[in-house]
């Protein structure tokens, strides 16, 4: 299952860059072709760094359990078939960044896709630390059950970009920047058991 979703991932971020079409201008004219396509290449670096992170996060999600159960494989085709849609959102935010008319409209689209996608993910986590069964002995499954909240940020930080995307599209994609280089330098742990046993005998030996 793990490397079915590592497969799907690989291959979304790899569409990211086929987005990215050549310039026809030709010889001096290249340099000024290849500057129109600044939108394409702050999007793409965007979008390729919050898949990143998603695909960082599933796979820490999934080295702790030791067993799937049929709800969670549909779960999982959930974040995989939301994940699939980013380049296309990511298409159309880069191509209308820049046009007056449109560009909060490919702003909102862009912002509301990765509430859902959020949510979906929220879903998949719930479920996993519900009742704890598809884990490691080694999890400490109320610990992890803890971590609920912080997992859900992005549910909360997610519209907030929805709201700025109606002002800024610019500045939207720089949200979402700045969002994506949070959770990529503020990893949520899973809780183990063989830690906290670690931890308590460390403090027994001070004492």
């Amino acid at each position: 299952m793990e490397a079915f979703s590592d497969g799907v991932f690989a291959i979304v971020i790899t569409i990211l860059v086929l987005e990215i079409k050549v310039p026809e201008e030709k010889g001096s004219e290249l340099w000024h072709g290849l500057w129109e396509q600044w939108p394409h290449y702050a999007a793409y670096v965007v979008s390729f760094l919050i898949i990143g992170v998603m695909w960082v996060n599933h796979h820490t999600i999934f080295v702790h359990l030791k067993k799937v159960d049929r709800p969670l494989m549909f779960l999982n085709l959930l974040v995989l078939m939301v994940v699939s849609v980013i380049p296309w959102t990511t298409s159309v935010l880069a191509e209308n960044l820049t046009d007056a008319e449109s560009a909060s409209i490919a702003a909102v689209l862009y912002s509301a896709w990765t509430v859902v996608y959020a949510l979906a993910f929220l879903g998949l986590w719930w479920h996993v630390t519900r009742v704890g069964h598809l884990f490691h002995e080694r999890v400490d499954k109320d610990g992890a059950r803890a971590t609920r909240l912080r997992f859900g940020l992005g549910a909360v930080a997610y519209p907030l970009t929805v709201v700025l995307s109606l002002f800024s599209a610019t500045l939207t994609l720089a949200a979402h920047f700045l969002i994506a280089l949070y959770y990529a330098a503020n990893q949520i742990p899973i809780p183990l058991v063989v830690e906290e046993e670690r931890l308590e005998s460390a403090s027994d030996l001070r004492k």
